[in-house]
């Protein structure tokens, strides 16, 4: 292979890892390293829609780009893609046929259509049992809500490839059935037929590697997935409160929360957790992983709140520190993306409730009304509470991942250069 073909399998590769989900450094670590096994002295620099690969090399300096946002999510694709990394290392598969390996494993499928729904039915009746759903017929509509939901944004994918279309017109019709639900006297003042099919649109993956990314100084790909992910809560948000108010319904800024017990909670955050595993294409024999951490996770979060006495951002802070201390070393050795197996972890502490509660707010205020007091206290109260909760979270997870990494990569770097070494000996 000739060093320009060389550099554009690195690219395909790191390409690959990029778009699915994997963390920025873990994505130009595997790519240079990847680069080494070819002999190429490279390096890797991602913005937001463009991968670029500069050849450090004195002899034959050349530099290649090739298009790529970071826009979704896919367990499976990236754990293969860090296998096939290894296998050109260690000399298992050869650089020629890496190309077609690659060139495979990025046009895997995703989950079926009806796991997909099936999921996501399944995740939003856990997500609504956590926030403490009392009688069955919600649950049975919540489920109906969010699994048409996923079947409408598959065929959605089918017709067009913007990337809010989706979330809007699902949140669209979680409201319409939210507020038929109201109408019929199905739905509390937590509004949860509504909320929970919404929640499972939320972006974590997106928002945990944004704040990866600005925390490790990459400002404008940090800025750009931040905004991104902003952009798809407004969508969800905007598609809910539309499809409310075309009912005659709102979403209450200040509603209620009700406390569930220890076991109920446990056990509804595994299914959730689950759920969301299936959302993120992970292979089975990966699944248990999250799924126990997850729920581990939320019953340190239930005692920090209902023993110990802490707020919501407290709660979330100390699950999250579990996390990130055991999940880091987890998807380093099966190579799953951290921001993905970490969000499917702690996904029901994502305060999406607050966001859309906050932009109902809003929308009230702005309404040309005479706002209350109680009214902007509360949707301030909303923004200040889901602001503190995704920071709790996103330094719950990043710090353990960060000083994890920082000893792991120490321990395997003998190891990096032998292989570098036996690359270069072949």
């Amino acid at each position: 292979m000739t060093s320009n073909e060389r550099g554009n399998l690195v690219l395909a590769f790191a390409r690959t890892l990029f778009v699915n989900g994997q963390a920025t450094d873990q994505m130009v670590a595997a790519a240079e390293r990847l680069a080494r096994a070819l002999g190429l002295h490279a390096s890797i620099m991602a913005r937001w829609g463009e991968l670029q690969l500069q050849s450090n090399s004195k002899d034959n300096a050349f530099i290649t780009r090739v298009e790529a946002d970071p826009a979704g999510v896919d367990m499976g694709r990236v754990a293969s893609t860090m296998r096939a990394i290894e296998d050109v290392e260690f000399g298992r598969l050869a650089p020629e046929a890496a190309m077609k390996a690659i060139g495979a494993i990025s046009q895997a499928p995703p989950a079926p259509t009806w796991l997909f729904a099936l999921a996501a039915g399944a995740g939003a009746v856990a997500l609504s049992v956590i926030f403490g759903v009392e009688h069955y017929l919600p649950m049975a509509l919540i489920f109906v809500s969010a699994g048409a939901g996923a079947f409408l944004r598959r065929g959605l994918a089918r017709l067009s490839t913007n990337d809010f279309i989706q979330p809007f017109c699902a949140a669209i019709l979680a409201g319409i059935v939210g507020g038929l639900a109201v109408d019929y006297d199905l739905s509390s003042s937590l509004r949860l037929v509504a909320v929970c099919p919404c929640m499972v649109l939320v972006p974590g993956p997106h928002f945990l590697n944004a704040a990866i990314d600005l925390i490790k100084g990459r400002i404008h790909l940090g800025g750009a997935r931040l905004i991104y992910a902003g952009l798809i809560v407004a969508a969800i948000a905007t598609g809910l409160l539309l499809g409310l108010m075309l009912l005659g319904a709102s979403l209450p800024v200040d509603g209620p929360g009700r406390a569930v017990p220890l076991w109920e909670d446990v056990l509804a955050a595994g299914v959730a957790v689950a759920c969301y595993s299936v959302y993120f294409s992970t292979p089975l024999n990966m699944l248990p992983w999250p799924v126990a951490v997850g729920m581990l996770a939320h019953a340190l979060r239930w005692v920090t709140l209902s023993v110990l006495g802490f707020g919501v951002a407290t709660g979330a802070l100390v699950a999250c520190v579990v996390v990130g201390l055991i999940l880091t070393p987890v998807s380093r050795r099966t190579h799953m993306p951290f921001a993905a197996v970490g969000f499917a972890s702690v996904v029901s502490m994502m305060p999406g409730v607050y966001l859309f509660r906050m932009a109902s707010g809003l929308v009230q205020i702005a309404g040309g009304s005479e706002p209350t007091l109680q009214l902007i206290s509360a949707t301030i109260a909303d923004g200040m509470i889901a602001t503190t909760i995704i920071l709790a979270m996103s330094l719950g997870l990043i710090i353990p991942k960060t000083i994890v990494d920082y000893f792991v990569d120490r321990s395997m770097l003998p190891k990096a250069m032998g292989a570098a070494e036996h690359a270069n000996a072949r």
